[in-house]
């Protein structure tokens, strides 16, 4: 049976690819610092410090898996572009692929980024696009990719790279743009926005998942984006929101200055992602809000002081 570790298995993304994982026929091992999601599935948990050597090792020994899926990484919203704890994370993000090959890893799909690209080209291709990050964040996830590069040419380890454009959905956090909009609308609260214009490429976060495991199940090595390759206007998202709840009085446009170097387009090349991966998402955008603003809506139900 394939045997796949999953860092990062209660956050955003990592929790929507457990049960995925199970349906492709994985024994699933998840790691997490904060212990299990759920007790009664069938995923077998693992409360480990990544960054503690000895545990880590130990953990690889015990479980011995065949399928590496790191996703574990430092996401505060507006600090980790410029935290050290990027670094910390690229050391220990080493340590663990290295005790994954010294126990007989046979593949491995990490999370990559695209700021690991040069924004100014705008339309971002695994193969055309320059790498230039502009971030520490950048940096430290493009530096540890081309150390998965070498060390998989080396080893003959199979391995790719996922690079994550913009998702949205269940569990995000509530400072991100698409969940940020949709709690002030809910809470009958004003959204203060930027003016809007910049065009992106969103993905929902069950689509995100859904793609990582079919590049891990995938023969497929080297960087793969991870996006929807469809321009979307920020200002279009948030109007579809604001449309949605029917609270479009309350969407300030222009309240949030926007930073001089802030890219005004950023979008996805997905032809390796639906060609070779053979890889299509399953949710529109339409969905996605859907879903979002429905699990955000019982969020807020559930968190109201009862009567």
């Amino acid at each position: 049976m394939k045997k796949v570790l999953i860092t990062g298995a209660t956050g955003f993304i990592g929790r929507h690819c457990l049960p995925l994982l199970s349906e492709r026929g994985y024994e699933v091992h998840a790691i997490s610092t904060r212990g299990s999601l759920d007790a009664s599935s069938d995923i077998h948990w693992h409360k480990v410090d990544l960054s503690n050597s000895l545990q880590l090792r130990d953990l690889m020994a015990d479980v011995m898996p065949s399928h590496l899926l790191h996703f574990a990484w430092y996401a505060v919203p507006g600090k980790y572009w410029t935290s050290l704890e990027n670094i910390r994370w690229v050391q220990s993000s080493l340590e663990l692929l290295q005790a994954f090959v010294a126990n007989g890893g046979e593949r491995a799909v990490m999370a990559g980024t695209c700021a690991e690209y040069d924004w100014r080209y705008g339309y971002c291709s695994e193969k055309v696009t320059p790498l230039a990050p502009s971030t520490l964040y950048g940096t430290c996830k493009h530096s540890l990719q081309i150390m998965l590069d070498s060390l998989s040419k080396q080893t003959g380890l199979s391995s790719a790279w996922g690079r994550i454009f913009f998702l949205y959905g269940p569990y995000e956090h509530q400072d991100r743009l698409t969940s940020s909009v949709i709690r002030s609308l809910l809470m009958g609260e004003r959204a203060r926005c930027s003016h809007g214009n910049q065009i992106r490429d969103f993905l929902y976060v069950r689509d995100v998942a859904d793609a990582f495991v079919a590049l891990l199940d995938s023969s497929v090595e080297g960087p793969v984006n991870i996006g929807s390759g469809r321009p979307v206007v920020l200002k279009n998202i948030i109007q579809k929101i604001s449309d949605k709840i029917i609270n479009r009085d309350h969407i300030e446009f222009g309240a949030v200055p926007v930073s001089s170097d802030d890219p005004p387009l950023l979008l996805a090349d997905v032809r390796r992602l639906t060609k070779e991966v053979d890889w299509e998402p399953k949710y529109s955008l339409d969905q996605g809000l859907d879903e979002t603003i429905s699990w955000w809506r019982k969020i807020l139900d559930d968190d109201a002081p009862k009567k």
